[in-house]
């Protein structure tokens, strides 16, 4: 069996843990959730997204979501706004004081990510930046082509490209 520790999925799974991990701690001292930073962040990419793509662009139950949106309601971060062609939609927009929490989150996400990365020269993150993205590229563009496949089936496959161009999948 393979030293597990030098296969690169490993790798990538372990770096993006840490990451998070370290990122989760530095934002706690700004009194913040990991499920509270992540529906900002997805927010904030995706402005007046539903209930539905909400909690799928963060991969919960739809009752998981909505409780965690109830959260944020009750602290002043988003509010809900029905759908004018379809009331029954709800959509979720961060509000002028969450605006200023993403920006804080942002900040201590760069942190985080420079703090990862001291050991890289520019030219290192650069290239390493060139081929996270071909990787990412790759990976739904395959996606993709597995969805053309399945005559669009919802493969959970499909799920995962699309809540991969939903989330950006970026840092937050």
């Amino acid at each position: 069996m393979p030293n597990t520790d030098e296969y690169i999925g490993v790798v990538i799974s372990d770096v993006a843990r840490l990451l998070r991990t370290e990122f989760d701690r530095r934002v706690r001292r700004l009194g913040i959730t990991r499920a509270q930073w992540l529906v900002l962040t997805r927010l904030h990419r995706r402005p007046g997204a539903s209930h539905s793509e909400l909690a799928e662009m963060m991969e919960v139950e739809k009752a998981t979501a909505g409780r965690m949106i109830d959260r944020l309601v009750a602290n002043g971060w988003v509010e809900r706004r029905t759908q004018p062609d379809d009331r029954r939609v709800k959509r979720v927009y961060l509000t002028r004081e969450a605006e200023k929490v993403h920006k804080r989150i942002w900040r201590v996400a760069e942190n985080t990510v420079d703090a990862g990365l001291a050991d890289l020269a520019g030219a290192e993150r650069k290239q390493l930046m060139t081929l996270l993205q071909r990787i990412k590229k790759t990976l739904v563009s395959a996606d993709d082509g597995e969805a053309a496949r399945t005559n669009g089936a919802a493969t959970p496959r499909k799920r995962a490209s699309g809540v991969a161009r939903l989330n950006g999948r970026a840092a937050p």
